[in-house]
């Protein structure tokens, strides 16, 4: 069933942002302190079986100088300097297997495919452990890990390696820097639009159902995961609750989407429980890139799936000729 405001509704909703006093700060702050420790960007050749791809296992400086895995494929046959998609993951994976990934090398692109620090699972299996622990008590999942403070929210060590993952694209001799395009699906999402008001000079981004925007709204309507993590730890932290919620306005995409430039393509189902459709609308409408958006109306998580991807390759083959 349709799980939130009439289609008329969402063409125009717009809610106030949630932009908490000191954001820009905070983010400078965040980004200057990763900035620190030297990336020491690792590419490593690999042998995959992939005939057609050069294929390299990734370490990267993180958040705290953490190494970050991933994989970076890149046509044999094309020339460079490359344009690149940052690849980013949805939540609870991790960055699964190179063959896993050949969209767009499969389309003359290379790609980096960023691992989720900490996040695994037994069909998304990832290498990235997080060792920054975290100072509250939460409930099984990362939404509720460090929530009482915007210091050590979990997702403030993930928004800063994807940072540094379109800086370590950047570095790589067979990438054009100026052209550089950021993706993902859900949590995948958030971290595309995040890095659209994070990261100057992107040409493009690809924000589908993107999770952790508009987060109040999202948490008063939905108990799915992973916004029920969040109504489960609020019924037994009840002191916690406004805290909580100011820390996560730190990292909701509403307050990265009025501060990007880059043309995105969004993408929204309107049965999608999981990231409600308002959320999505939210985000688009306060967007102040150039911007295009799909609807699908009788899907759900998902959104348009293969036929989303079409789009996808559609929208960046505009960009890049």
């Amino acid at each position: 069933m349709f799980t939130d405001l009439p289609l008329d509704e969402l063409r125009t909703y717009r809610p106030p942002l949630p932009e908490p006093p000191g954001f820009d700060a905070f983010w400078e702050r965040t980004l200057t302190e990763a900035r620190a420790h030297d990336l020491a960007a690792r590419f490593t050749a690999l042998d995959t079986g992939l005939a057609l791809l050069r294929t390299y296992d990734v370490t990267f400086a993180g958040f705290g100088g953490h190494p970050i895995r991933g994989w970076f494929l890149i046509p044999r046959a094309a020339a460079g300097p490359l344009p690149c998609v940052v690849q980013y993951l949805g939540y609870g994976g991790g960055r699964l297997r190179p063959h896993d990934w050949l969209l767009w090398p499969a389309a003359g692109y290379a790609t980096l495919v960023m691992d989720a620090r900490g996040q695994s699972g037994p069909d998304r299996p990832g290498d990235t452990p997080d060792p920054a622990g975290y100072r509250n008590p939460g409930v099984p999942g990362r939404l509720t890990q460090g929530l009482l403070a915007p210091d050590d929210y979990y997702y403030r060590r993930l928004f800063t390696d994807a940072v540094r993952a379109v800086e370590t694209a950047r570095g790589h001799d067979e990438v054009d820097e100026e052209r550089i395009v950021v993706a993902g699906h859900s949590q995948g999402g958030a971290l595309a639009l995040a890095m659209t008001g994070l990261v100057p000079g992107l040409a493009g981004a690809l924000i589908d159902a993107p999770f952790l925007t508009h987060i109040r709204r999202a948490v008063e309507i939905t108990d799915a995961g992973p916004y029920g993590e969040l109504g489960r730890y609020f019924a037994g932290a009840r002191d916690h609750v406004d805290t909580a919620l100011d820390t996560l306005d730190h990292f909701d995409g509403l307050n990265f989407a009025v501060r990007a430039t880059a043309p995105a393509l969004f993408a929204t189902a309107l049965r999608d429980d999981v990231v409600p459709p308002s959320t999505g609308f939210a985000a688009y409408h306060h967007y102040a890139g150039e911007k295009e958006l799909k609807v699908w109306r009788f899907n759900a998580h998902e959104t348009g799936g293969t036929d989303q991807r079409a789009a996808e390759l559609g929208f960046v083959r505009g960009l890049f000729g």
